[in-house]
């Protein structure tokens, strides 16, 4: 092999390790400075790439190692749960990590046409221009992957910042966007120290990069929001209802049981229950059930959260409805999951979902995009079901008005894989935009209760039954995030790409 080909071939395998170095960057293990150093590594390989489609290919070949390592759990719900054999199932995620990965390559051709070389007459235009095109082109794809196809935000860097970077700091502000924004402006000046060294141009990027860690340790201590109303005591329950036997008959009696032991062992004044705890539509509940519950409710002077199917005029919803001291009210999923809760292009693709992978409720209706929060126990709540928790511009609809997020999951479709520390740590950083707690109760995991900081204040063993119990507290104010959203990002990024344009045309 020529001795060309294979310095490539090396380059390439270098940053699809780098792709795979990120991955630990985020939960479980959250060793998060991981991914600025493995972002930095590409942008320092796209700095020396020749050619715009040797960037793309570098792109790519990080897009690979990060998404096959990161979003690898869903072979579990595809082969374990879903009976797609291995030969297919494997294959399937490949290539849904391969189509994700186009966006990084997107990146790199792009930035391949905006930036030019730090040669040996490099001026200061030319360093400033490395450090805006890189790490503003990165977040631009990174919020239209979260955007298209009705989107797919996982593994955004900014999440892998929550809870402990100093980063996070910046998430009141511009989201979890924003903070990918300071975790690739921070690849940017490590990948500039490498390749000036300890220049003028590499004391300044030190200068900078410490100056925006102190910034987000500053921007931690500052309050967006004050506490409203006095603490109240909720109970989370997490059945831990295996996949495999959540939906079959005989086990109808045995789960209902678990739910109303576990919720008549409380005391709280606000009890919640996982995503579809009780695999029944609402109206085929036993109302000798309903009201076990909503009397035990009242006497705690408060309400309890049911997550559950619904059919209304011949459609199905993923519903969470309320029962207990409050009028009923009820919230209905609204940004549902492609080929787990609706068949796109249902003509060619119904029989995977119908005869493949057999996914109950497979094509459901979707909820009203603007719903009422929920008056319960005194709060003003906030629910969203399993996915939709991932989209924190849409979590904002309920702000300022809501005084507590609640989001209801199963993530037991992903076994005993790091998809649900992942959700939770996606949870975490919805608290720190909005500057609300967030109580988290699944089927088997991760059930928790986060802090308005983003902190995990207490959290369940995951596959074990049990009640989370936990004194919270409701917030009113909004943060900047919450009155601005992801304008204020875009705009930023505008501004960035803006000037390094003019700085090419210099």
């Amino acid at each position: 092999m020529p001795a060309v080909t294979l310095a490539r071939l090396n380059k390439y395998l270098l940053v699809f390790c780098g792709g795979l170095l990120a991955v630990p960057g985020f939960a479980p293990f959250s060793l998060y400075p991981l991914v600025a150093l493995a972002l930095a590594l590409l942008f320092v390989q796209w700095q020396h790439a020749p050619g715009k489609w040797q960037a793309a290919r570098l792109g790519f070949a990080f897009g690979l190692g990060l998404f096959s390592a990161g979003i690898g759990w869903l072979y579990v719900a595809l082969h374990e749960f879903g009976d797609m054999p291995m030969l297919l199932a494997a294959p399937a995620i490949a290539v849904f990590a391969a189509l994700l990965a186009l966006f990084p390559a997107g990146v790199g051709y792009a930035q391949a046409r905006l930036r030019f070389r730090l040669g040996s007459r490099a001026g200061l235009p030319a360093y400033v221009a490395l450090l805006l095109v890189m790490p503003a082109l990165w977040v631009l794809l990174e919020w239209l992957r979260g955007l298209l196809f009705t989107g797919f935000p996982w593994l955004a860097l900014g999440y892998a910042q929550a809870a402990e970077s100093p980063l996070v700091g910046f998430a009141p502000l511009f989201g979890v966007y924003g903070v990918s924004l300071t975790v690739a402006l921070s690849a940017g000046l490590l990948a500039l120290l490498w390749t000036v060294r300890w220049s003028r141009p590499g004391k300044l990027a030190c200068a900078a990069l410490l100056l925006l860690w102190l910034g987000g340790v500053a921007l931690r201590n500052v309050e967006w929001t004050q506490a409203q109303g006095e603490p109240l005591k909720v109970s989370l329950l997490q059945g831990n209802i295996a996949q495999d036997e959540k939906f079959e008959e005989g086990q109808l009696v045995g789960t209902m049981e678990t739910y109303r032991r576990l919720a008549e062992g409380s005391d709280a004044r606000l009890i919640v229950l996982p995503e579809t705890a009780l695999p029944l539509l609402r109206h085929e509940l036993p109302p000798r059930f309903e009201e076990l519950l909503r009397n035990h409710a009242r006497q705690n002077a408060g309400d309890i959260l049911i997550g559950a199917f619904e059919r209304d005029q011949g459609l199905y919803y993923n519903s969470v409805f309320t029962l207990g001291s409050a009028d009923s009210q009820s919230y209905r999923k609204n940004h549902l999951v492609p080929f787990g809760e609706f068949i796109p292009l249902r003509p060619l693709l119904g029989w995977l979902i119908n005869d493949v992978l057999h996914i109950p409720m497979g094509d459901l209706a979707r909820g009203d995009q603007r719903q009422q929060v929920l008056h319960v126990a005194g709060q003003r709540v906030a629910v969203d079901i399993c996915y939709e928790d991932v989209f924190g511009e849409e979590i904002i609809h309920y702000l300022p008005e809501a005084t507590l997020l609640v989001n209801v999951t199963n993530d037991a479709w992903y076994g005993a894989s790091h998809a649900a520390m992942q959700h939770n740590q996606i949870s975490q950083m919805r608290a720190l935009e909005t500057g609300r707690m967030m109580l988290r109760a699944t089927n088997t995991g991760v059930t928790s209760v986060i802090g308005r900081d983003g902190r995990i204040v207490k959290m369940l063993p995951q596959h074990v039954e049990g009640v989370l119990s936990a004194e919270v507290q409701g917030y009113s104010g909004s943060t900047p995030y919450v009155r601005w959203g992801n304008a204020a990002m875009l705009g930023l990024l505008a501004v960035m790409l803006a000037a390094a344009w003019r700085l090419r045309r210099r």
